[in-house]
């Protein structure tokens, strides 16, 4: 293997914080986004818990693919555990994903843990929208991170009727 490639399907999308060759939309089978991790340290905190997107078990996931060099892999998996690996509440895995242009790869995804404490499980809209609100951690306030991700889906033509409804609920109560 020559280069390594990163499936990004929450804030990878739109802030992937790493360099990378060439960026394009992809398919990942088998798993779906869903705004199912207590986020403890980049959205929350343990005292006040926010929620950030996992990849699920079953369906399919719309996201983007970042091809890396070899020559920087190391560096950029150090990266990605230090970012994604905080609590140790995704498990890394290689799944085949199908690229925009048909070419299918082999790329690094995080899957959440179902045996994690963080694992919040399909919990309804209602109650996800009172997580988000007011939660803050040290990347930022949830509710700009749903807001981002809602919009940056949207950006690249993906439908998220569940996000698209929690995002304008959050950008209401913003007074936006």
């Amino acid at each position: 293997m020559s280069d390594f490639w990163v499936f990004g399907y929450g804030s990878l999308m739109w802030n992937p914080g790493f360099e990378h060759l060439r960026a394009e939309q992809a398919l990942l089978r088998g798993a779906h986004r869903a705004l199912c991790v207590y986020s403890w340290v980049h959205r929350g905190t343990q005292e006040r818990p926010g929620l950030v997107f996992g990849l699920d078990n079953g369906g399919a996931c719309h996201g983007m693919a970042y091809q890396v060099s070899e020559d920087i892999w190391p560096g950029t998996l150090e990266y990605l555990r230090a970012r994604e690996q905080t609590t140790m509440v995704y498990k890394e895995h290689w799944h085949n994903i199908e690229l925009e242009s048909g070419e299918k790869v082999e790329a690094l995804v995080y899957m959440v843990d179902h045996a994690h404490q963080q694992y919040a499980g399909a919990l309804p809209l209602e109650r996800q929208l009172d997580i988000v609100t007011g939660a803050v951690g040290k990347s930022g306030k949830n509710p700009e991170y749903v807001i981002n991700t809602a919009a940056h889906l949207e950006e690249m033509g993906i439908a998220d009727t569940n996000l698209a409804w929690l995002a304008a609920q959050l950008k209401a109560m913003a007074g936006r």
